[in-house]
């Protein structure tokens, strides 16, 4: 496609607007692309808390044509609404996560043909600890009840039985970003649809104003129903994943033959497509010669006639996907500061490196003074609080390092 200078106010527009699910506000969108003829300036968000999976490669595809349509990227690392989702991610492996997160983002953005030089990655704590951003916050909390704030983070934050105030803090905290961001828009999947109107409905009644929401779909995970999370091990694909377990892992995906509807196999392979058609895909059967497709609605045809079985198919995503991992994955194997970042930040999903002596038996949470880490890194047991929240503000902002 032609750069962004030889794009037309129109082509623009059409770009932005490609494979969107929903966009919140489109005729202010039309106003800065068409009238104002200037760019529009956008952020999207992720927030620290379990591994990056492969259905990440939805935002980053989209974040590329963002900027091929001449738009300013901006890339949060939500590392404070990680530890409030629920302390999915305590503070003392915040920073590592991040570091994690950011290594993945940039990776996955090289991949899809993105200079890292035309976009601007800001951590959440270098602002959202301020003296305005949190009077703003506490503003917010005087205007949103309990059950809105709760609803707004149905979909995104973490539901458990007993919740704590964190997650009603959460939804809050993403409407002001947009502010304090400076952008037109926030871009993000449709699972944050409530928080967005939430946005919409809150940051003028506290002097700012609504900005446009830009919503990608979402992937199905590999499993029947739902989509891909990075909480459910058996719906995801991690990008740091070998070919083997990428292997395997699509191996036992749901895909029921001749049914494309909800396949998570065919919604990754309509990810990779842009919008100009360009790039084919192989497909392999046992007897006779490959079978070759130049987009998505001929392999779905393809699928539904069983021309394509789910075993070809299958086949052919763990070769295309593994081709794609691949220089990720060599570039974490060089950089020892992301491989430390990995280890820091997810301490119980590393395998043992050798040997240890044996140690005393782990008694549980329930044992006095008892703590357990669970497999996505949180903690539990009687001084589990400490340990994530720290003893006091000084403690919590060191195990951060914010400065």
């Amino acid at each position: 496609m032609a750069s962004s200078t030889e794009l037309t106010p129109e082509q623009k527009l059409a770009l932005i607007k490609s494979k969107l699910d929903e966009v919140l506000h489109p005729e202010m969108l039309e106003d800065i692309v068409l009238k104002q003829q200037r760019p529009l300036t956008l952020y999207w968000g992720t927030a620290i808390t379990g591994r990056p999976h492969c259905a990440y490669f939805v935002p980053m595809i989209k974040i590329a044509e963002f900027l091929r349509a001449g738009c300013k990227v901006k890339i949060l690392m939500a590392d404070l609404h990680g530890f409030l989702d629920n302390t999915k991610a305590p503070i003392e492996q915040v920073k590592q996560r991040a570091i994690h997160y950011k290594r993945v983002v940039q990776s996955l953005l090289k991949v899809v043909g993105v200079s890292l030089e035309k976009l601007e990655f800001v951590n959440g704590s270098e602002y959202q600890l301020s003296a305005e951003y949190s009077m703003d916050n506490y503003r917010l909390m005087t205007i949103v009840t309990e059950h809105d704030a709760k609803k707004a983070g149905s979909e995104v934050v973490k539901q458990i039985s007993n919740p704590t105030l964190a997650g009603s803090i959460y939804p809050l905290m993403q409407a002001l970003d947009e502010e304090y961001l400076k952008v037109d828009a926030q871009f993000g999947g449709v699972d944050q649809r409530k928080i967005f109107t939430l946005a919409q409905e809150i940051l003028p009644k506290i002097g700012y104003k609504e900005r446009i929401h830009l919503m990608n779909p979402m992937v199905p995970g590999l499993q029947a129903g739902g989509k891909m999370s990075a909480s459910d091990p058996n719906s995801k694909i991690d990008v740091l994943d070998d070919a083997t377990s990428v292997t395997n892992k699509i191996k036992k995906a749901f895909a029921e033959a001749k049914v494309t509807e909800g396949n998570g196999l065919i919604g990754f392979i309509d990810t990779l497509q842009s919008p100009e058609g360009k790039g084919s895909m192989k497909f392999t059967p046992r007897e006779g010669e490959p079978l070759v497709y130049s987009n998505i609605d001929d392999i779905r045809k393809a699928y539904e006639a069983d021309t394509l079985t789910p075993q070809m198919l299958k086949a052919g995503v763990s070769d295309t996907l593994n081709t794609i991992l691949a220089p990720i994955q060599e570039e974490f194997q060089r950089d020892k500061d992301w491989q430390e970042a990995l280890e820091t930040g997810y301490p119980s999903e590393q395998p043992d490196k050798k040997k240890k002596d044996k140690k005393p038996k782990d008694k549980g949470s329930r044992y006095p003074g008892g703590i357990k880490t669970n497999p996505d890194g949180t903690i539990e047991g009687p001084d589990a609080e400490k340990v994530k929240v720290g003893e006091n503000v000084q403690d919590a902002l060191q195990n951060l390092e914010v400065k």
